[in-house]
């Protein structure tokens, strides 16, 4: 099954755009749940990713994997952001805004307004959804989300799903 094309500059100017919009930092769950609320929004209106990241179901909900590691405490990251022991993540730059689209902004705009006010347990049962809990029955824990999936569990039309198959060229949808 092939997904979208990860897009590493996105995910690291998608990450920095949100760290930056809530003041400069944040706690690393909620930014990553930020971003996969916004890569919903963008499925579901435009029928692409914003960052390509494959988003995998992890114990405490849908995470997109590339970025996570990329808020995870490494030299290599130290030029992006610096995580502290409490794993709050301080973005080291501005984004490069070059890197997004209007569609991608006020998507990540819309996820910020909705979900940067939400507590942890608020926003573990907000992601728990349905393209989520069908993964871990099928796959288990730390399973590939498809995007597919995540577009019919938003109540995709049949026509997007078809869209969205046609791009990440995935067959199996029908």
């Amino acid at each position: 099954m092939a997904d979208f094309q990860l897009n590493k500059a996105k995910c690291v100017t998608a990450l920095l755009f949100i760290c930056n919009r809530l003041g400069g930092e944040w706690d690393k769950y909620s930014l990553l749940k930020i971003l996969y609320f916004a890569e919903e929004k963008h499925l579901l209106k435009y029928g692409r990713s914003i960052t390509g990241d494959s988003i995998i179901a992890m114990k405490h909900g849908p995470v997109p994997s590339y970025c996570l590691d990329k808020v995870k405490s490494s030299p290599q990251n130290e030029k992006y952001f610096i995580i502290d022991e409490d794993d709050v993540v301080k973005a080291q730059q501005p984004p490069n805004l070059d890197y997004l689209s209007k569609s991608d902004i006020n998507c990540l705009e819309e996820s910020i307004a909705e979900n940067s006010h939400l507590n942890f347990g608020e926003l573990k049962k907000k992601s728990h959804n349905e393209a989520y809990n069908k993964t871990v029955e099928k796959k288990g824990l730390n399973s590939t989300i498809s995007y597919i999936e995540i577009a019919k569990g938003l109540g995709a039309s049949r026509e997007l799903i078809h869209y969205i198959g046609e791009r990440i060229d995935f067959k199996e949808w029908e």
